[in-house]
């Protein structure tokens, strides 16, 4: 019998292969947090993750997994530095010979497909928010390059609609991956008491109360007012409320904030507690989380927060919050900027027996561990990452 030689496959296809990811910065938020966890993925599933930014505090944990991080200036609007930043990237692309470049924002998206196109990498971006429109069309078609990838990634169903009505995306082209959580981070059987009562005990709140919660931000849109004012309709005063998060330099709104509890006579009630560096033990002292927003969330990641750590949710009845919230199940919806209809769905809380709390609670974890893990998101972008390579890739025996 003839001996007959093994076929050896091509180098190339041994190479495991390399993404690139682009954005800003790395120092805190939802998308912030998508490229760490997507790079931990890449690292694990073999790959090589590349991440360029202009650096964080988060850079810390992409060096703890053996993702590389490059610093640039991508967050820059500036046209002469979006080009040089293209021209380096180019040099970063062929250099460590990156296979997909993914872009998360509309600045560093600019440099990396100038980049991608003149390299003839593929190009991938993440559609995270609407982005403002603004004036005769100009802003729009600024933005309008986050429909450039050969996949655009929207993170919810309400921005891939949004994705195709405003910018006529093609849907052949878009992908509908929702954000997700820590699951092992957000679990209530991993808060242990202490972390409760340190939290209880440095917000200064009393025993026998029932504590509504509103994180995010310190910024118009997300509501804080409406809660006030619907606190104000309510007229109890046996409640505690938190409004948990950063003013970020917006002094004058969180005065305005601070009046505003004074004028309804709230100041036994409403607590600002500024940010919280432990979310898990901040919703475990919670009885009911508020999400508030008058402008529609793009996902919505406090309501999935507080679901996975068995909180029913009131949020404001637009954007994504059908996806992220099951009205009556485990929580509620209300019409925007709608004081009276949020103080009517937290009387509704309020009444609830202990039965149908724990009822509400366990819907709530099944809902979110079923559709919005952190896994389940890694494995879903890693699967357009195939899909676009398996496309490219020469058919069996060329």
């Amino acid at each position: 019998m003839d001996h007959v030689a093994p076929i050896e496959a091509p180098l190339e296809a041994a190479r495991q292969p390399v993404v690139m990811q682009v954005l800003p910065a790395l120092v805190t938020g939802g998308v912030e947090r998508g490229t760490v966890d997507m790079a931990v993925a890449l690292a694990e599933a073999g790959w090589k993750a590349i991440v360029v930014s202009e650096g964080g505090p988060m850079v810390r944990e992409l060096t703890r997994v053996g993702a590389e991080h490059i610093t640039l200036p991508v967050a820059s609007k500036n046209p002469l530095t979006i080009r040089a930043n293209a021209d380096k990237l180019a040099e970063i692309i062929v250099a460590n010979n990156v296979d997909i470049v993914h872009a998360r924002s509309r600045a560093p998206a600019w440099s990396a497909w100038m980049a991608a196109e003149r390299t003839g990498r593929h190009f991938v971006t993440t559609f995270h928010g609407t982005y403002n429109l603004g004036w005769f069309g100009l802003k729009q078609r600024y933005n309008a390059i986050m429909t450039r990838g050969e996949r655009v990634i929207a993170i919810s169903e309400f921005i891939s609609e949004h994705a195709r009505r405003v910018y006529g995306l093609d849907p052949q082209r878009l992908r509908v991956v929702h954000r997700g959580i820590d699951l092992s981070r957000f679990d209530p059987a991993k808060v242990s008491p202490e972390r409760i009562i340190q939290l209880a005990q440095k917000w200064r709140l009393p025993d026998g109360y029932q504590v509504i919660m509103l994180p995010g931000r310190l910024t118009r849109w997300k509501g804080q007012a409406v809660l006030i004012e619907a606190l104000a309709l309510l007229g109890r005063h046996d409640v505690r409320c938190l409004l948990v998060g950063s003013d970020q330099g917006r002094t004058g709104y969180r005065e305005e904030l601070v009046e505003l509890v004074k004028s309804r006579d709230l100041v036994d009630v409403v607590h600002l507690a500024d940010e919280c560096n432990d979310m898990p033990a901040a919703y475990m002292l919670t009885d009911v989380v508020v999400s508030a927003s008058t402008d529609p969330e793009a996902f919505g990641r406090i309501a999935v927060e507080g679901q996975a750590m068995g909180r029913p949710v009131i949020a404001t009845a637009h954007g994504a919050t059908d996806e992220t919230v099951l009205p009556g199940r485990t929580g509620w919806l209300t019409p925007p900027g709608d004081a009276q209809a949020l103080a009517q769905a937290l009387d509704r809380f309020l009444a609830l027996s202990t039965e149908e709390r724990d009822l509400m609670a366990a819907d709530a974890m099944d809902f979110v561990r079923t559709n919005f893990s952190k896994e389940a998101m890694c494995a879903r972008t890693l699967g357009i990452y195939r899909e676009i390579l398996d496309a490219a890739a020469p058919p069996p025996g060329v």
